[in-house]
């Protein structure tokens, strides 16, 4: 394909390039600027020789990749806040309470328990320090009114993010570091003091008017459900979102709609190029056209909350505008590298967000696989075309995001082409009624049956995402799915649009190859599977064992439900490739090759035989003494998991501390896990 080989779209992948190295390779930022100078030194030698014309050399383009790797490597530790000396980790203490200051910057959604904020460090101990921190406020029976920009005192204690307690559970943490947050506060409203501010961020500024928005929009009497979706289709904040509705719109394969991607900014840019299609006729009106256009995008993006993928979208379609208003030549694949370009080097840390990578496989994919698919069938009449026409971009954007979805979340929505096909040809209508409501009920001129249209017609959306999304037996859940199948995944892609557009042997020879590696990633599983694991979950106030042979997971509960334990067993299960599930009792011993485990319950009663046991594990708060059952095994290690007592877990852990023997706690390091032959 020769519209990849261009220079920009080289730059973008060796900038994708140094950042993902500097991501698994960390190195400092004088290093990396020490290398980078070495190399623009070179580069620059190299210039001046290909000027010169004193021979053909390959030296110039391959230190200009090499320096746009080191600058991608500069860009990262560059935004890493962890390389300032200001950053508040410099000066916190474990354990230790702390005064802060700090100022109200993202509000999340919150939790029966918490409402839970992103907030930005301001001072720490009187020190202007720097950095992100996660604010878990403990909900309270009255309603609390923070905002964006707020600032307070409180004295509280850092905690570090924990990481998942087991094993193939959502890594949180990580999660967390890739937005360089890592660690949390909690307090309560009445602890905290707030300090006037007079300063605003855009991100205040994008809040405030949300806020002004929602407020306009409160007299007309919106459900709550369609407020939801009208927050989430144009504002860009899903919190408000039913537990319930959300599932729905999954279950559907809809999700997207609700994220303001560049299906929105599509839309908005083609309105808002159909309403200001008058201005063409002036002397300078095509470049006070586009001009309007970017401002009006960029603004959209400011009250969206510039989101990963908004600002993605509003970048490309920025480059869109320009080329479409001013009767320049474009091509598509530069324009999208060019707004990917442009952000990382803004935002490096958005080449780790799921949406980031999404977004930019779906528009991809649809410039590269719609025009095959499209030509497949020309059918002549218009309404039928259109629908055509919205399949295929449907089925090309699904195919470039499916390898990628199914390794982050492990399941597909069958009906997806047909939910597309009905509200993706209405979502421009009801984008443009929403904007167009949203600025009536701005300027107080929003006449109520308009409202009562626009509430009609979203809870028939809702109705029928929710009569899609009901049909659960299409949903196909719990797909296990590695990165390395992904991969592969991409890879025969690239193979198979290679081999339609060139029908040739080295073709042919690549399309085959990676069919061939497509397999080997599927066979791995079942050649790794072959070995054994014992884990101890970890699960509150019960108990949860299982036992790991080959592709079988046999588990013994306490309790009868197997409902408790779903979502634990379910990550594990689709992180293992597990085949078959067995449930049985638990035992007081479990021979594991060389090893043995002996489990203490309740009661205190344990029975010891000739072979003694390595591990103990107590459960359910026995009252024992420690030291004597220590004195009579000598085991190795140990554990305690989610169904003991805090204020005895933190006595056996004193004890086997004096006693030199290890101790695991699963509510701290996590699920207990032996692998064994």
């Amino acid at each position: 394909m020769n519209e990849l080989n261009t220079p920009i779209i080289k730059l973008t992948f060796c900038l994708v390039t140094g950042i993902i190295l500097n991501r698994i390779f960390p190195v400092s930022i004088a290093v990396s600027f020490f290398i980078a100078s070495v190399f623009i030194i070179a580069l620059s030698i190299s210039f001046f020789i290909a000027k010169s014309k004193l021979g053909k050399t390959i030296w110039f383009g391959l230190f200009s990749y090499l320096t746009m790797i080191c600058i991608g490597v500069i860009t990262s530790n560059i935004h890493n806040p962890l390389n300032y000396k200001t950053h508040y980790s410099n000066y916190t203490q474990s354990e230790a309470a702390t005064l802060i200051t700090f100022r109200i910057r993202e509000v999340l959604k919150p939790n029966q328990y918490y409402s839970t904020y992103v907030v930005d460090m301001l001072e720490l101990n009187q020190k202007h320090v720097s950095g992100k921190v996660l604010f878990n406020l403990k909900t309270t029976n009255h309603p609390i009114n923070i905002k964006v920009d707020d600032i307070f005192i409180t004295k509280t204690i850092f905690q570090e993010i924990r990481s998942p307690l087991n094993p193939g559970q959502f890594n949180y943490k990580s999660y967390l570091s890739n937005k360089y947050i890592f660690h949390q506060i909690s307090s309560e409203y009445k602890e905290l003091l707030k300090v006037g501010n007079h300063k605003f961020s855009l991100f205040g500024v994008s809040d405030n008017l949300r806020r002004h928005i929602n407020l306009r929009l409160k007299p007309y009497n919106f459900s709550r459900d369609v407020l939801a979706i009208i927050n989430a289709l144009v504002l860009g904040q899903q919190q408000d979102l039913s537990n319930n509705m959300y599932s729905s719109y999954v279950s559907a394969g809809a999700i997207h709609i609700l994220a303001v991607s560049g299906l929105h900014v599509g839309i908005i840019l083609l309105i808002l190029n159909f309403i200001l299609k008058p201005l063409d006729s002036l002397k300078y009106g095509k470049r006070l056209k586009t001009v309007i256009i970017i401002c009006l995008l960029w603004s959209f993006a400011l009250i969206a909350g510039l989101s990963a993928s908004v600002v993605r979208a509003v970048t490309m379609f920025s480059v869109l505008a320009i080329a479409m208003n001013l009767k320049r030549p474009t091509n598509t694949y530069n324009t999208l590298f060019l707004s990917m370009f442009v952000i990382l080097l803004v935002k490096p840390s958005f080449l780790f967000e799921v949406g980031f990578q999404l977004s930019y496989l779906a528009v991809l994919s649809i410039i590269s696989v719609d025009p095959i698919l499209y030509k497949l069938w020309s059918p002549k009449n218009k309404v039928l075309n259109f629908y055509w026409h919205t399949f295929t971009i449907t089925i090309s954007a699904q195919i470039g995001i499916l390898p990628l979805s199914l390794f982050y979340f492990h399941q597909f929505a069958g009906l997806f082409f047909i939910t597309n096909l009905v509200i993706i040809p209405v979502l421009g209508i009801v984008l443009a009624l929403v904007i167009t409501i949203i600025v009536l009920a701005v300027i107080n001129s929003l006449p109520q049956f308009l409202a009562n249209g626009l509430e009609v017609i979203i809870s028939g959306f809702n109705s029928f995402i929710q009569w899609i999304g009901s049909y659960r037996q299409f949903v196909i859940t719990d797909i296990p799915f590695s990165m390395w199948q992904a991969l592969a995944c991409y890879i025969l892609i690239i193979a198979g649009m290679g081999l339609y557009t060139r029908k040739d042997y080295r073709t042919l020879s690549f399309f085959l190859i990676a069919v061939l590696g497509l397999q080997i990633t599927y066979i791995k599983p079942y050649i790794s599977n072959q070995n054994k694991e014992f884990i101890i979950f970890n699960s509150r106030r019960n108990t949860l064992i299982a036992h790991k042979i080959n592709h079988t997971l046999y588990f013994a509960s306490e309790i009868d439900s197997v409902s408790k334990y779903q979502k634990i067993l379910k990550d594990y299960v689709v992180s293992k490739h597990i085949h078959k599930l067995e449930k049985g009792p638990i035992n007081n011993f479990y021979p594991l090759n060389n090893d043995v485990l002996l489990i203490v319950d309740s009661l205190g009663i344990y029975q010891l035989t000739s072979c003694k046991p390595n591990y103990i594990l107590l459960k359910q708060s026995p009252k024992i003494n420690l030291n004597r059952l220590i004195d009579s095994v000598r085991p190795k290690t140990v554990i305690a998991d989610g169904s003991n007592f805090i204020t005895y877990v933190k006595n056996w852990q004193q004890i086997c501390l004096k006693r030199n023997i290890l101790f695991h706690y699963t509510g701290e390091k996590g699920a207990f896990i032996l692998s064994y032959k």
